[in-house]
C-alpha cells in the first residue's frame, strides 16, 4: 500500500486573511482520497505558528523540576484558572535553531543556565487547525536558589518560576494540575525516563 504524501495534495489558491503577531491563511485544495480518485475543492483555513520549543528543566540532584505559571488568553474561557503550570517555551526565530531556543528561552523565563540538553519529541500540535511544530527537550539545570519571577518586560511577560520535587509530580497530575498537552507528554517521559537520566546527570 502506497503511503500519501505531498505529490498527492493540490492547492488550488490561498490568501492571507489576517496578519498580526500571528497569520491566518485561507487555502482552497484538494486531495487525493483513499477509494481513490480526488476530493472535490475543499477550503482549509490555517493558523500559521512556525516551529516552537519546550523545555522541562530537571535538577537530578534535588531530583526536582522547574515549571513556570503564566496567564494563557486560552485557557480564559474554562472553568479554572488560566495561569498555567508547563514548561518553559518559545518560537523559533529566523536563523535559530531549536537548541538555541532552548538555552534562550530557558535563561529568559526561569533564570537558569542550561548545563546540558536532551531532545524528548518532535510533533505537531495541532494539525487540523495550525503548522505549529513542536520540539521538546529536557535541560539538565540547577534549582537551587533560583528566584521566583521572571519574563521579558518588553513582552508582557509575568512569569513564576516553581521548583516541584519529583515525588510530587504523580499527585499533582492526577488532581489535574497539569493541563496542556507538552507538559504531559514531558513528564510522561521523564516518568519513563527519569532514572537513567538521573543517572548520567547526578
Amino acid at each position: 500500500m502506497r503511503g500519501f504524501g505531498r505529490e498527492d495534495v493540490e492547492f488550488v489558491d490561498e490568501k492571507t486573511v489576517w496578519s498580526g503577531f500571528w497569520k491566518l491563511k485561507q487555502f482552497r485544495l484538494r486531495f487525493r482520497r483513499f477509494a481513490g480518485g480526488w476530493s472535490g475543492v475543499v477550503s482549509r483555513e490555517l493558523h500559521c505558528r512556525g516551529e516552537a520549543v519546550g523545555v522541562l528543566l530537571y535538577d537530578s540532584e534535588l531530583d526536582a523540576v522547574g515549571m513556570v505559571e503564566q496567564f494563557r488568553i486560552g485557557a480564559a474561557f474554562r472553568a479554572g484558572s488560566p495561569w498555567l503550570l508547563e514548561l518553559v517555551a518559545g518560537l523559533v526565530e529566523p536563523g535559530e535553531t531549536p537548541a538555541e531556543v532552548a538555552v534562550r528561552e530557558t535563561a529568559e523565563e526561569s533564570g537558569c543556565t542550561v548545563l546540558e540538553l536532551v531532545p524528548v519529541a518532535g510533533y505537531y500540535s495541532s494539525p487540523g487547525g495550525t503548522d505549529e511544530y513542536f520540539h521538546l527537550f529536557c535541560a539538565r539545570v540547577s534549582l537551587r536558589d533560583v528566584r521566583e519571577l521572571h519574563g521579558m518586560p518588553g513582552e508582557s511577560e509575568d512569569i513564576r518560576l516553581h521548583v516541584i520535587p519529583c515525588a510530587q509530580l504523580e499527585q499533582m497530575r492526577h488532581d489535574g494540575r497539569f493541563d496542556n498537552a507538552h507538559t504531559l507528554i514531558a513528564l510522561q517521559w521523564l516518568r519513563l525516563e527519569r532514572d537513567g537520566i538521573r543517572r548520567a546527570w547526578t
